[in-house]
């Protein structure tokens, strides 16, 4: 299968950056051709500025600038986002590249009253996240990440999408253990991809 792996977390040192490795690593073992957007690292603009929105849906134009981005979306089976949560969502960063990526014609096609699923060669997608917030709190809020991925991002994929949440909850309180713990199980869960 081939996976695009998109990790956003700016800093190389972090355990967002250690989940990223993970990730790679896991699935290349399982035998998965990988390939890695990490969106800080590559200097990624994640602003939507006034000359790409004025041809947003203008499906003959809107990909210019962006044509390897496209390409390796076209090209994927699955997407697996590693990335931290922060203030219930996805770093900014993260959401830059869904606002500059996944344009009209290529993630999805506008019809009569509905919106068409265009990337129909992702069946599956994984998001391997953390939270400062306890469980508890993101059941209340109605987990806002989760919502938006499940209930949105993957209805432009293909019907029957399925969809791998993988996450810790209490980041800032978490030691050591608990962290190689949660590594582990990522390793474990991508193994069975």
């Amino acid at each position: 299968m081939k996976v695009l792996l998109v990790h956003a977390h700016p800093r190389p040192d972090s355990f967002s950056a250690a989940l990223k490795d993970a990730a790679v690593s896991a699935l290349g073992r399982a035998g998965h051709e990988v390939k890695l957007r990490d969106l800080y690292a590559e200097g990624f603009a994640p602003v939507l500025g006034a000359e790409e929105h004025a041809r947003y849906h203008d499906a003959a134009a809107n990909t210019r600038g962006i044509e390897q981005e496209v390409a390796d979306l076209r090209a994927a089976d699955a997407l697996l986002l590693v990335y931290p949560t922060w203030w219930y969502g996805m770093p900014a960063m993260l959401k830059g590249w869904f606002d500059r990526i996944w344009v009209p014609g290529v993630t999805f096609t506008l019809g009569e009253g509905a919106i068409r699923p265009a990337l129909t060669n992702i069946r599956r997608i994984g998001v391997v996240t953390t939270y400062g917030s306890p469980l508890w709190l993101l059941w209340y809020l109605g987990w806002p990440d989760r919502r938006v991925i499940g209930g949105g991002i993957r209805r432009l994929c293909a019907r029957g999408c399925r969809l791998d949440w993988l996450y810790l909850t209490r980041m800032d309180h978490r030691g050591p253990a608990e962290r190689r713990a949660f590594l582990a199980r990522v390793e474990r869960h991508l193994a069975r991809w």
